[in-house]
C-alpha cells in the first residue's frame, strides 16, 4: 500500500488543526483546502494553473470562519474528518496504487478532491477556473494552463557536479523535450524514411481523418506490406 509522503502527513495534520481551533467538531473539505494551500505540491499544482493562492486562503478561511456555525462544540475536541475528507483520501490512495507509484502526496489529493463536486472547495478551486483536468495535465505532463511548461528540478546534490557535455542544456527544458520525440521536427530534417508507392493509401488515410465522425483508419494487410511505414 502506498505511504504518505511527509508534506501530506505534515498537511493533513494543519487541516484537523483547522478545524480544532475552530472548534468545529468536523474536519470538512474545505479544511483541507486549506491546509493544501500551504502543501508544497499541492500549491505548486495550484500555481501552474494560475490559481492565486492568497486569494483562495482567504476566500476558503472566511467561509470556515463564518458559514460553519453549526459544527461548533462548547469545548475544544479532535475533530473527526467527514466521510467526503475519507473518501478524497482513499481515492488518492488508490490512484496512486493503480498507476504503479509507492507515494502519495498532496497533488494527489487535490486531483481527488475535485471528484466532490457539489463540495464548497471545488467550488472554490472552480471560481480560480482551475478544472481536475488542469491539475492532471500538469502532474501527468508537467504541462500547466495555457501550455506553459513545468521547468524540470535540479536532483539535490547536482550543485555539486559539473555537468556532463550535453546535460547544461537538459537542465532548462521541459519535462515534455526531455521525454519525447518531436517526429515533425525529426522528418523537417530527413530522419524519417520517405514513403514511396503508398499515394492512394495516404490521401485516403487523410480524408478519413478528416471527418467528423468515424474518423478512424484501419490499415489491414499481409507482414511486410508497409502498414507500419503509412
Amino acid at each position: 500500500m502506498p505511504s504518505f509522503a511527509p508534506a501530506l502527513e505534515t498537511t493533513l495534520h494543519k487541516a484537523l488543526e483547522a478545524a480544532s481551533s475552530r472548534r468545529h467538531e468536523y474536519a470538512t473539505l474545505e479544511h483541507l483546502l486549506l491546509a493544501l494551500i500551504d502543501d508544497e505540491h499541492a500549491s505548486q499544482v495550484m500555481t501552474s494553473c494560475h490559481v492565486d493562492l492568497g486569494e483562495l486562503k482567504q476566500t476558503v478561511a472566511t467561509y470556515l470562519d463564518t458559514e460553519l456555525d453549526a459544527l461548533k462544540v462548547d469545548a475544544a475536541t479532535d475533530p473527526s474528518p467527514t466521510s467526503g475528507f475519507q473518501r478524497v483520501v482513499q481515492r488518492a490512495i488508490l490512484h496512486v496504487q493503480s498507476s504503479g507509484r509507492d507515494e502519495v502526496t498532496g497533488a494527489n489529493v487535490l486531483v481527488a478532491l475535485f471528484s466532490e463536486r457539489e463540495s464548497y472547495a471545488v467550488y472554490f478551486l472552480q471560481q480560480q477556473d482551475m478544472s481536475r483536468l488542469d491539475a492532471v495535465s500538469f502532474i501527468s505532463h508537467g504541462v500547466g494552463k495555457g501550455g506553459a511548461t513545468a521547468e524540470t528540478p535540479t536532483p539535490k546534490g547536482a550543485d555539486d557536479e559539473k555537468p556532463a557535455k550535453g546535460q547544461e542544456k537538459g537542465k532548462t527544458e521541459s519535462a515534455l523535450k526531455q521525454f519525447t520525440v518531436d517526429l515533425n521536427e525529426k522528418a523537417k530534417i530527413g530522419k524519417v524514411d520517405p514513403l514511396i508507392g503508398r499515394g492512394p493509401e495516404v490521401d485516403r488515410t487523410i480524408q478519413i481523418l478528416c471527418r467528423r465522425s468515424k474518423n478512424n483508419p484501419l490499415y489491414v494487410g499481409d507482414p511486410g506490406v508497409g502498414k507500419t511505414a503509412i
